[in-house]
């Protein structure tokens, strides 16, 4: 732990009480894709290592290699260090044992195993994983009660699998898992006091609850995260500890940006952890930026920040969410100027579906009121998706699922999902925290095709299926037993003779055939092609 940083003793025992590996558990192993032929792992230790270092192979009793770096981060108010190392030169789809170095005493000494992204242009079928809003489970998140402000219907019935609880368990059935934005809610932390949920704390050591919770996520996410990579962005929750403005009514006080300590304002937690790849596809930080899997072209963008063209993002100084935060890139237009090379230098011959996920939704069943919908975005993102033929755009921030009709400057695609020319639009921001869901403005909007909120009080994540070039199947996954409650499969007209590979998707998208599913439907699991390279496994 770092010699700075001191718990008071009443604190320290309080959040060991509700945190079942104490207050600052760490390993928290994380891996993320690091262009065509690479993979960081990234951990966390109590000290500051000086050179952190991966031993990886083809075997687990053969961990022939070893990665290493100088990259051991911390921040103010941290209790841990983040240790991030890529590994080069691997082989495409391809499974790989390894042993991050060192690990806090007394955690897992096994390799663990990784499998690698599949080459752009392989046509093998696969699926996806994505959740948004997905926060810490348990006391210090969702759980089976709840402060007075929390509707009954959100809180978990007793026994109820959670969302991270469903990644787990289906993790054979999907590549890896895409997280745009709002991860763990640790700036609820002052909410959380208000409520009387963590007890025998002051407004004062809050930032210790703030940590507490970021250690917890990580730490429950680390059951997929260790073997599954996981592409994050950035979300508002991410941006600093106040929540945007918290109100005590009790007290009459309303806390801001103020409260927050120096190493929970903007977006500090969330750079240090993680390691995305935007050294090696131009973007910036874990914020913006792309990478190619099998015949699908991902792209992650900011809406909380930097969108250009004289906006100011929703979480800047000035921003509608009052979170403070600051551009983090110079370079004006630095995000639209990215995303629209990006987009041209995509060979839709080897990737040709296009997937793009923000934070927030600028079509939505919900009032149109600044802190949900995005106008700006729309400003800055919609153009450039209906110039370069965006497949499907996906987002959260209302803590709703509603799959949409294919749209373009708000106008419905009058193919819907038989080969449209518009991009495909969902919003799932069902994943899960201590507030639960929200609901619909009702009469919903006419673009909307089907939706879950707060009366249905269904917890769960997206998964994405690529069958071939012209088949891709969405589905919303309920956590509590792994059903599929709605599916929908999107056509495009296209040729797939240009792409290799195994070739197991669904022919090469003759006719115009798709369905929409309705509740209940059944959950289809993927076959996954096994591919190992040469070598004892």
């Amino acid at each position: 732990m770092k010699s700075s940083f001191v718990l008071a003793a009443s604190l320290r025992g309080a959040i060991a009480l509700l945190s079942p590996r104490g207050p600052d558990a760490a390993g928290q192993i994380r891996l993320a894709y690091h262009g065509a032929d690479g993979m960081t792992v990234s951990w966390n230790t109590f000290e500051h290592v000086k050179a952190p270092s991966v031993k990886w192979g083809l075997s687990k009793g053969k961990l022939e290699h070893t990665a290493s770096s100088n990259v051991s981060l911390t921040y103010p108010t941290s209790t841990t260090y983040n240790n991030h190392v890529v590994i080069s030169g691997l082989k495409p789809d391809t499974t790989y044992y390894y042993l991050p170095s060192p690990l806090p005493q007394g955690n897992h000494v096994e390799p663990y195993t990784f499998r690698t992204a599949r080459a752009a242009g392989d046509s093998d079928a696969f699926a996806v994983a994505v959740v948004v809003d997905l926060g810490t489970m348990g006391r210090l998140g969702l759980t089976t009660s709840a402060g007075s402000s929390v509707s009954q219907n959100n809180i978990l019935k007793p026994g109820e699998k959670n969302t991270i609880d469903s990644l787990a368990s289906t993790k054979s059935s999907y590549d890896f898992i895409w997280h745009p934005g709002d991860i763990a809610y640790a700036d609820y932390w002052l909410k959380l006091e208000i409520q009387g949920v963590v007890p025998n704390t002051t407004i004062q050591d809050g930032h210790t609850v703030y940590e507490a919770i970021l250690n917890d996520f990580y730490d429950e996410m680390a059951a997929v995260t260790e073997t599954k990579p996981y592409m994050v962005g950035p979300g508002n929750h991410e941006a600093n500890c106040d929540n945007g403005g918290t109100t005590d009514k009790a007290k009459n006080i309303t806390y801001d940006v103020s409260i927050c300590s120096p190493g929970q304002t903007n977006f500090t937690g969330f750079k240090n952890h993680f390691r995305m790849p935007s050294d090696v596809s131009g973007g910036t930080g874990n914020f913006w930026y792309s990478w190619d899997n099998g015949m699908v072209h991902f792209i992650q963008l900011d809406t909380e920040t930097d969108l250009g063209h004289g906006f100011t993002g929703p979480d800047e100084i000035g921003g509608t969410e009052k979170e403070g935060a600051s551009p983090v890139n110079a370079t004006m237009n630095a995000q639209a100027t990215w995303l629209e090379a990006d987009l041209a230098s995509v060979d839709r011959k080897k990737t040709p579906w296009v997937v793009v996920a923000g934070h927030r939704p600028w079509y939505l069943s919900k009032k149109n009121v600044t802190g949900t919908i995005c106008w700006s975005c729309k400003d800055v993102f919609e153009p450039l998706f209906i110039q370069y033929n965006v497949d499907l755009v996906l987002t959260g921030h209302a803590h709703v699922y509603e799959r949409l009709a294919p749209l373009a400057n708000g106008a419905i695609d009058p193919n819907e999902l038989n080969n449209p020319k518009a991009p495909w639009y969902i919003t799932n921001g069902a994943g899960g925290h201590y507030d639960g869901l929200d609901s619909f403005d009702e009469p919903k909007q006419k673009y909307s095709r089907f939706g879950l909120d707060t009366a249905n009080a269904t917890y769960g994540w997206s998964r994405l299926t690529f069958h071939n070039c012209s088949h891709l199947t969405h589905e919303f996954i309920a956590s509590n037993n792994n059903s599929a409650l709605d599916t929908a499969t999107l056509f495009k007209d296209r040729s797939c003779g240009s792409c290799h590979g195994n070739g197991n998707g669904n022919g090469n998208g003759g006719g115009g055939a798709h369905h929409s599913g309705a509740a209940g439907s059944a959950t289809r699991e993927p076959t996954r092609p096994t591919k190992v390279a040469n070598g004892n496994s």
